[in-house]
């Protein structure tokens, strides 16, 4: 092994915070070269990625709505591992992470990495600041360093040649996580978008930057022309606190959430 790469997608940085330590740990043990993929730009997307065996690939995505995210499944088949080593981590805001890291460990395998460990980590919920506050916090990344001893335990057995790794979820996967209203009937906020309060904005621009799907509008920051995610990226950093939500569906089930899942959920490491 010559080098650990951490790649991963993180709108609101704590699913970079968790590939970063795995993967700095995994460096220093093993005393080879680190380098770091942040694919959460559209352009970073719109580039080729191809390892070898001689890596290994700490991989890390955002759960949204218990799977890995569907607007990243077109980009993550484009991934060439050739051999190389693969640990996938999902980053779940304090509700569950359903069938996201099997989904992920699957298309990591097809993409033709091994896989020898995988974890589902806490972070604060892209919509809240109160689910999950403060995390991935310094027990989280205790864990992480367990993760990557773990990991490297395995690559020294090679269990990961003749075995397929398990992980907690079902298959076929479940379908998405639905959010429901104040009587239970399923409510769609895929199209909602976040609002801006010009009186607030300097018109800075790092929403536009900040925007995954390159949907905030140059010209106009306030005009959402594209597919909003909900990663809530520039609404957490907006320097002037000028993105908001108004969407009473949305409102909703962000509260919803908040009450239902207030207490602190568990991270899973599988090795």
């Amino acid at each position: 092994m010559k080098k650990v790469w951490g790649m991963y997608f993180s709108g609101t940085g704590t699913t970079e915070k968790v590939v970063k330590r795995i993967a700095n740990t995994l460096g220093e043990k093993l005393g080879v070269e680190r380098e770091n993929i942040d694919f959460t730009s559209k352009s970073a997307r719109e580039k080729e990625y191809i390892f070898s065996k001689e890596d290994i690939v700490v991989f890390g995505v955002p759960v949204i709505a218990g799977r890995v995210p569907n607007l990243l499944l077109k980009f993550l088949d484009t991934i060439r591992g050739e051999g190389a080593l693969a640990v996938p981590i999902v980053l779940f805001g304090n509700r569950n992470y359903d069938d996201a890291l099997i989904e992920l460990r699957d298309i990591l395998l097809k993409d033709g990495f091994f896989v020898v460990g995988a974890g589902a980590f806490v972070g604060e919920h892209s919509f809240s600041r109160e689910l999950g506050k403060g995390r991935p916090d310094r027990e989280d990344l205790e864990i992480a360093d367990i993760l990557a001893e773990k990991v490297i335990e395995n690559m020294e057995n090679k269990k990961y040649l003749s075995e397929k790794l398990y992980v907690k979820g079902e298959s076929p996967y479940r379908w998405y996580y639905q959010p429901r209203d104040s009587k239970g009937n399923p409510i769609d906020i895929r199209k909602v978008k976040p609002k801006t309060n010009m009186e607030l904005c300097n018109n800075c621009g790092l929403c536009v930057e900040l925007c995954p799907l390159g949907s905030i509008e140059k010209e106009r920051v306030d005009v959402v022309s594209g597919i909003c995610m909900k990663c809530c990226a520039c609404i957490k950093k907006c320097p002037q606190g000028a993105k908001y939500f108004d969407d009473k569906n949305f409102i909703y089930h962000k509260e919803e959430l908040e009450l239902e899942y207030s207490r602190r959920a568990k991270v899973e490491i599988f090795y």
